[in-house]
């Protein structure tokens, strides 16, 4: 690896994504979400494309319970599944919603990938999970404040759940613990490097995710 074997794991992670962690965000559709530039169709869709990405991470996480790297960090008080699902009900204006729901060819892909991992590489698992809750506890919180100022939400109600950790009392604390979690997983370098390739993968995926949904919501010149 390229650090030190004395550099925390959860920090070679940190530093190594961080600029594919930044294009993600720094993505169009992503920045004109943030802006207020966009209705909230574009929010609708964007959450849709979650649900399906959640329905792949979830789906397979009881079976990895008592796996060494990956059961660790499994808590169903994280789940976010239901909380997209009351979020699509409010969206929608109803509860079919789901009938004709097709994700993006992107939102595809990356759910394809999740699965795959979870059925063969449990240290790939971690990396969807570790990119996708601790970013939603971080930036997933500036969303949901775009959200409510932008579309009206109710303050933390529905059509934001999916941004409402109420397990998390003390998100600081939480990914702290998260972190000490990470740099005690029993893997050698090669395997936490292969991790570090997975993470840059998962916010290569997200990338691409935005890059479909920009294609559907842009911006008049």
């Amino acid at each position: 690896m390229a650090a030190s074997d004395s550099t925390p794991f959860s920090t070679l992670i940190r530093t190594a994504s961080q600029k594919q962690h930044t294009e993600a965000e720094n993505s169009s559709f992503m920045s004109d979400l943030l802006g207020g530039r966009l209705g909230v169709d574009a929010y609708t869709r964007y959450t849709e494309q979650l649900w399906f990405v959640y329905r792949a991470l979830e789906e397979p996480a009881s079976r990895l319970l008592d796996d060494p790297v990956a059961g660790p960090f499994i808590r169903s008080d994280l789940f976010r599944v239901a909380a997209l699902e009351r979020d699509l009900c409010h969206l929608h204006g109803g509860t079919d919603w789901a009938a004709d729901l097709q994700p993006l060819p992107a939102t595809e892909a990356y759910a394809a990938r999740i699965s795959e991992v979870a059925q063969e590489w449990p240290g790939g698992y971690l990396a969807h999970h570790y990119t996708r809750y601790l970013g939603d506890l971080s930036g997933g919180q500036i969303i949901r404040g775009t959200a409510e100022k932008t579309w009206g939400f109710e303050r933390k109600g529905d059509g934001v759940r999916f941004y409402v950790f109420e397990s998390v009392g003390n998100p600081a604390a939480f990914k702290r613990e998260y972190r000490e979690l990470l740099d005690a997983v029993p893997a050698d370098d090669l395997e936490k490097q292969r991790i570090i390739d997975e993470v840059n993968r998962t916010f290569d995926h997200n990338t691409a995710v935005f890059r479909d949904l920009g294609r559907h919501f842009r911006l008049s010149a």
